[in-house]
């Protein structure tokens, strides 16, 4: 991705005043078997959650933002903070509708001097750097594992998936909408 650097900026900028941006199992308590299972932090900055736009969060991050914005397939962007030595456990992502697009920003090294943090899908392993994006399909069993000492930032971007069967497609959508709801509903926007 071309504009990494400026992405990366503001996420450094954002990192500057961590304890204020919640865990993912504050976000999500559904999700706190994968967040809170080990005492170290999985923080997450949303800027845009299936649909809808957090401004407040947009407005840190005017970059992002205008980059979601100019892509209307993009339903979800999340600047991810993960401690050192985190490790988010297996887990599946909730339905194939979307494609996760993963781009490293900030990726600290390991001792042998590759990306400190891995991630596995499907049993495959993925160190990805600085500057460095994975599209993947985030149904497939995965976990990730920060192996360093210091904070791995990345963005998620969760893309709708096209080419579906048109009776995939509509219960795709009608999905999106009621996440769509519900976040504003709980007040994320």
């Amino acid at each position: 991705m071309a504009a990494w650097q400026p992405l990366r900026d503001e996420a450094l900028r954002i990192a500057k005043t961590l304890s204020t941006v919640p865990r993912f199992h504050e976000l999500m308590p559904q999700q706190a078997a994968i967040s809170a299972n080990d005492n170290r932090d999985w923080r997450m900055f949303v800027v845009k959650a299936y649909g809808v736009v957090v401004p407040n969060n947009a407005a840190r991050c005017p970059v992002l933002a205008g980059l979601v914005a100019s892509v209307p397939d993009v339903l979800s962007a999340t600047l991810s903070f993960l401690a050192p030595h985190k490790h988010v456990p297996e887990h599946r992502g909730p339905f194939r509708g979307v494609i996760r697009y993963y781009l490293g920003l900030s990726v600290p090294l390991a001792s042998d001097g590759l990306p400190g943090t891995v991630l596995a899908i499907d049993g495959r392993q993925y160190r990805v750097g600085n500057g460095q994006g994975l599209l993947w399909d985030d149904t497939f069993v995965h976990e990730v594992r920060n192996d360093t000492e210091q904070v791995r930032i990345a963005l998620l971007l969760d893309v709708r998936r096209r080419g579906m069967p048109l009776d995939l497609e509509v219960l795709s959508r009608l999905l999106i909408a009621v996440a769509g709801t519900a976040v504003r509903l709980r007040k994320l926007a």
